[in-house]
């Protein structure tokens, strides 16, 4: 198949990762020019990096949209992955158009357009009706057969130099995640929030991540050496 992707964030990579596994052709457009380059170096096998604006028709017919059988937009803003969708699936007619939803407030306007989503927060959402009926979210709750867990790690201490405790990691570029983990949301003073590519993680706040269940004792050590 010929997959398009939208943005190369940790999302955007690791679903390149794994469809690049399966034999697909996979086309990554991103707009950031350092994490562009730094994509086209890391992958390897029949994938194309782009950098550009994955909502600009110019950019995605240098993508052959024209041949797209899967277009997927995983960008941290749900106004560009619906326009990047939109123009997917009304301009160049793409039988699967897939957005990454941010905000899940905003479901319902994605799929009234006919485009299938994914919301991180809707999953969070039946992990916690899980642990109120089994009790087990803080050990691990797992999906897809028992492949992949969702677990909750609390943030103690930071120990490298220069972190401030108040200031905080980023979730993305200051932790040292297993190359298959996915961070999902951040609890901060009792209040679950989806992460993105701003988000930062204090002492006391608690993280959920997302890993193959065989990841996830790396997962737990990547907190403990913040």
């Amino acid at each position: 198949m010929h997959i398009i992707i939208v943005g190369a964030g940790k999302v955007g990579e690791y679903l390149a990762r794994t469809t690049l596994e399966s034999g697909n052709d996979v086309v990554i457009i991103e707009s950031d020019h350092d994490r562009a380059v730094e994509m086209a170096t890391a992958l390897s096998g029949r994938v194309l990096v782009i950098f550009g604006d994955g909502c600009n028709s110019r950019v995605m017919e240098d993508a052959d949209i024209q041949h797209a059988d899967v277009f997927v937009a995983t960008t941290g803003r749900d106004d560009n992955n619906l326009v990047a969708c939109e123009i997917a699936l009304r301009v160049y007619k793409v039988k699967r158009c897939i957005a990454r939803v941010n905000n899940p407030k905003n479901l319902r306007i994605f799929r009234k357009l006919g485009i299938e989503c994914v919301s991180s927060t809707t999953l969070i959402g039946r992990l916690i009706e899980e642990e109120a009926t089994l009790g087990n979210l803080n050990a691990v709750s797992t999906l897809a057969q028992g492949n992949i867990g969702i677990v909750e790690v609390k943030v103690r201490e930071f120990r490298t130099a220069g972190l401030s405790p108040f200031m905080g990691a980023s979730i993305y570029d200051e932790i040292d995640y297993p190359d298959e983990a996915l961070p999902i949301a951040v609890v901060h003073d009792g209040i679950p929030q989806l992460v993105d590519e701003d988000t930062r993680v204090v002492v006391g706040d608690t993280v959920l991540v997302a890993a193959p269940t065989d990841s996830i004792p790396d997962v737990r050590a990547a907190f403990r050496v913040i």
